[in-house]
C-alpha cells in the first residue's frame, strides 16, 4: 500500500488586530505627551562656554527682556494661581515691578521650598534691571540662582 501525503494547507495571519494595537498605541502616545509651553515673553539669550542643563520641575523663572521688564514664572500651574490669581493660572510668566518681587518670592518659597531660582535675561538689556533682580535675591536670601545663556561651542 503506497501512502498518500496530506496536501499542505497554508496559514494565514490575520494583521488588522495588529494594525490596531499599532494606531492605539500611537493615538495614547500623542495624546499624553506634554509639550513645552509657549513663553509669555521672548529673549534673546547671550552665549557663554558653560554647559549646565536647567533642572525640569521646580523651577521658578525670572525673565528680564529687551526694555528692562522683569516676568516671573513657575512651573507649577497651581502655585502660579496662588500667588497671582486664577485668572493667571495657564500662564508661563507674569509681570511683576522690582518692588513685589521680593514679596512674591517669599511667598514661591514658602509654598515650594525646593524651588530653584533662575534669571533669564535678554542679551541686549540693560544691566540695572538684571542687578535689581540680584540685589532682591540677596536681600530674601535667595544666594543660589543659575543665569541662563546658550551654549557656545569652543572652535
Amino acid at each position: 500500500m503506497s501512502k498518500h501525503k496530506k496536501s499542505r494547507v497554508g496559514v494565514r495571519i490575520d494583521m488588522t488586530p495588529l494594525v490596531d494595537v499599532a494606531f492605539l498605541l500611537l493615538t495614547f502616545f500623542m495624546l499624553t505627551t506634554q509639550f513645552k509651553p509657549t513663553e509669555e515673553v521672548s529673549v534673546t539669550l547671550p552665549s557663554s562656554h558653560s554647559f549646565f542643563e536647567l533642572p525640569e520641575a521646580n523651577v521658578m523663572i525670572i525673565t528680564v527682556n529687551k526694555e528692562g521688564k522683569i516676568y516671573l514664572g513657575v512651573d507649577s500651574q497651581r502655585l502660579m494661581g496662588k500667588l497671582f490669581g486664577e485668572q493667571n493660572m495657564y500662564r508661563a510668566a507674569v509681570e511683576v515691578n522690582k518692588e513685589n518681587l521680593g514679596n512674591i518670592l517669599v511667598q514661591a518659597r514658602i509654598s515650594n521650598p525646593k524651588l530653584r531660582t533662575v534669571i533669564k535675561g535678554d542679551k541686549e538689556s540693560p544691566y540695572g534691571p538684571v542687578e535689581d533682580v540680584m540685589d532682591v535675591l540677596q536681600k530674601t536670601r535667595i544666594t543660589r540662582f543659575n543665569l541662563v545663556t546658550d551654549f557656545e561651542k569652543g572652535a
